[in-house]
């Protein structure tokens, strides 16, 4: 895969991988913490390349793998509960963007200090 892929295609594409190749879902529940679970992979990775901790010998590396399996499985738990992700995150930049239209400009904490 070279080309780009939306959010919408990407549900399809998990969707399409699951029935060929994962038999079924696992149960939300099982998903969710599955999601934990990769999460967790993730801020381990993050805390030994960017933070103060170092690398166990064998231990994955790279932030990207991290970062896709956390996509996948919310990908999973979008398509098991019928959420659009497209349409969610539309909504939620909306949102996001009434709320904080100036509360990060007028954050001092956030001001780049010379």
């Amino acid at each position: 895969m070279s080309e780009e892929i939306t959010i919408k295609e990407a549900q399809l594409i998990v969707d399409q991988w699951i029935r060929q190749y994962g038999v079924r879902y696992f149960s939300e529940l099982t998903n969710m913490a599955c999601l934990t679970e990769e999460v967790g992979e993730l801020a381990r990775v993050i805390a030994r390349k960017y933070g103060d901790q170092s690398f166990k010998t064998g231990e994955p590396t790279d932030p990207a793998d991290e970062m896709a399996d956390v996509l996948w499985v919310l990908l999973c738990l979008a398509n098991q509960t019928g959420v659009d992700l497209t349409e969610a995150l539309k909504k939620n930049l909306e949102k996001k963007t009434k709320r904080d239209a100036t509360r990060h400009i007028n954050n001092e904490k956030l001001r780049v200090k010379n």
